[in-house]
């Protein structure tokens, strides 16, 4: 249901969407705009009408990178969150169910921020709509999801903009850690490891705790996922329900995600051939805290094939030993003449055996690092309106969740896994494959 409606915003002469089509269409050649579109930094057929979905959390992240644009539209499941959001955008529409917000005309790009277990159902159909998204980490929640996204995306990467929320991207240091790699530091690389080591322990999905409150719509909030009864322990950020089979993927989807960019970023990898994991035993409400999971990956054309692990837990917090900074959640390269260790801010080359020597390695002079990026939103409000490029798009951002969610698929069957990644089956394991993809509700359909 829709709450009331405020008045429609009416749009400008010429729109941001039809000025990015004709430029698109003119390819290589000049487009001819009428005189006055650009006299101003921003000027009105300049702007997004961006919709932001989910309101609340990491919403909020958002607002000041779009706030010289037009917000038409805003969507959440809880009433309260949409007014204190209007108060920020009073001019948007407002809903309660994304699938009708996405039916609102005039919308541009969307900013998705709602629970994970919804994230690939507003990306996708946001992208049938020909809408530029920014959609909050982790894309998928389940292998076929991340295909599915990927997939819709790759078949309108000329038109449309897309960006997944591991601003971490942005520190100066990921490009860093990345020319490191590429020029050698390690000299040939052999194995990325890869840790975090929060533990979020939950003993199975909460009990029933009455009705939710009037302004909670709890229906909308379970969404594709089988109903749980109402508990408002699920209700307290992203760490209060993203640890349940059903609603996330627990650390994967996490700081995984965080995590495994800063490694992705430097390997220059596509998808797996195989996946194998173990950890703690299987709790089929709650994603494993204690795990790691070791991939195989094919070569390409600067490095020979090489393995990607991730630790996580208790695993992880026994891994960040090998980090001079001792950093929470990181990296390690390993190559044949070095070690690489990374966190998000900062990386330091170690040598295979103490005392050894790193003589072998120069740094890259300024003039030849990689550019900064600036800021992660803007990049994406930026790439709408020109070039459509960003950093953590869903092509990169779909393959490392893909290889995430495998290795979680791998851990609950307990074998190793031979990975097709082309047509995204597991070749070995009938049982395997039943777990790449997730049942959802009634009425509620992944490519609508």
């Amino acid at each position: 249901m829709n709450a009331a409606p405020k008045p429609t915003l009416t749009r400008p002469a010429i729109t941001r969407r039809q000025l990015l089509r004709s430029t698109l269409a003119a390819g290589a050649g000049l487009t001819i705009l009428p005189s006055g579109v650009f006299a101003s930094a921003n000027p009105p057929s300049n702007k997004l009408n961006i919709a932001v979905i989910g309101t609340w959390g990491r919403a909020r992240a958002h607002f000041n990178s779009i706030k010289n644009e037009n917000v038409v539209a805003l969507c959440d499941i809880n009433e309260q969150n949409l007014a204190r959001a209007a108060k920020k955008f009073p001019g948007a529409k407002h809903y309660l169910d994304w699938r009708k917000c996405l039916e609102q005309k005039d919308i541009d790009a969307v900013v998705c921020a709602t629970t994970d277990h919804t994230h690939a159902f507003v990306a996708n159909w946001a992208l049938n709509r020909d809408m530029h998204v920014y959609c909050e980490k982790p894309l998928a929640n389940s292998v076929e999801e991340a295909r599915v996204v990927r997939a819709k995306w790759l078949s309108k990467r000329g038109k449309l903009a897309t960006q997944v929320g591991t601003q971490r991207h942005a520190h100066p240091n990921f490009d860093r850690v990345r020319e490191m790699i590429l020029d050698g530091a390690v000299g040939t690389l052999q194995h990325a490891h890869a840790w975090g080591n929060r533990e979020l322990r939950r003993p199975g999905y909460l009990p029933p705790a009455g009705d939710p409150p009037s302004h909670l719509h709890y229906d909308l909030w379970i969404g594709p996922s089988p109903m749980h009864p109402y508990n408002p322990g699920y209700f307290g950020g992203c760490l209060a329900w993203n640890m349940y089979w059903d609603f996330g993927s627990g650390q994967i989807g996490d700081m995984g995600s965080h995590t495994m960019d800063l490694a992705w970023y430097g390997i220059d990898a596509t998808l797996p051939t195989t996946a194998e994991a173990f950890g703690e035993g299987f709790n089929p409400d709650v994603t494993p805290v204690d795990m790691t999971a070791t991939f195989e990956h094919p070569a390409n054309d600067w490095r020979p094939p090489i393995k990607v692990t991730w630790y996580q837990g208790a695993h992880g917090g026994a891994r960040r030993k090998m980090d001079p900074y001792g950093n929470s959640h990181g990296v390690l390269f390993v190559g044949d003449k070095a070690k690489l260790a990374a966190g998000f801010r900062n990386h330091k080359l170690l040598p295979l055996e103490e005392g050894g020597s790193l003589d072998h390695y120069t740094p890259r002079p300024e003039s030849k690092q990689i550019p900064r990026m600036g800021g992660f939103q803007e990049q994406w409000v930026n790439a709408c309106k020109s070039d459509l490029k960003c950093a953590c798009d869903f092509k990169y951002s779909a393959d490392a969740i893909e290889q995430m969610l495998l290795g979680l698929v791998a851990y609950r069957v307990g074998k190793k896994l031979e990975y097709d990644s082309k047509a995204g089956r597991v070749t070995n394991c009938d049982e395997a494959n039943e777990l790449l993809s997730h049942k959802y509700r009634k009425g509620w359909v992944l490519d609508g």
